[in-house]
């Protein structure tokens, strides 16, 4: 079989000849998907995106899209990753509130619970602190939603990215991280 072809001078060169190999997972993906909006896509559940310019120097992520997304911000919810008696779990709550480690706890049916640290966050959800979404992170965790999500027909969460919020039936969002709900906002 020949494998060359002549150029224009006659010189024989090696015919082109295409790789064969994975195909790439990320054909036909729009330029805002994150894991969080496949997870969504993947599960069916309705969705809307919003964007906004982040500001590097902002300290409360939630706070800043709430404002820039002019939202209230009780629909907006951030993701607290934490630990109790040292398993993970993660804490959806408004943007405006605190979190009762507590009420978590007792939410979980355990004694204590604590932060994690920053890199633990980051590491268990696969998203860069600020755009921690609840979807699609990489180690499933169990999820405890504020009562007070139940109150709005929408809620917004972070979509994976600082900047990108995701926006969500309060009941999708629960359904689809087949999370609980307690009252864990002081």
């Amino acid at each position: 079989m020949n494998t060359t072809e002549p150029d224009t001078n006659g010189t024989p060169k090696p015919k082109e000849t295409k790789k064969k190999g994975k195909k790439s997972k990320k054909k036909d993906r729009p330029a805002s998907a994150t894991p969080a909006t496949l997870a969504l896509a993947e599960l069916g559940f309705p969705y809307a995106l919003h964007s906004y310019q982040h500001d590097p120097a902002t300290q409360s992520y939630g706070s800043e899209a709430a404002e820039k997304l002019k939202v209230d911000n009780r629909r907006v919810f951030k993701t607290l990753i934490t630990e109790l008696d040292d398993h993970l779990a993660v804490a959806l709550l408004p943007v405006n509130g605190q979190l009762d480690l507590r009420a978590l706890a007792a939410a979980v049916g355990v004694k204590r619970g604590e932060m994690a640290a920053p890199a633990t966050a980051e590491r268990a959800s696969g998203y860069p602190l600020g755009g921690i979404s609840p979807l699609g992170m990489k180690k499933e965790l169990p999820v405890i939603v504020d009562t007070s999500c139940m109150h709005f027909p929408t809620v917004m969460v972070s979509a994976g990215r600082r900047g990108l919020e995701l926006e969500i039936q309060p009941q999708h969002l629960i359904d689809a991280l087949r999370a609980r709900i307690a009252p864990i906002t002081r």
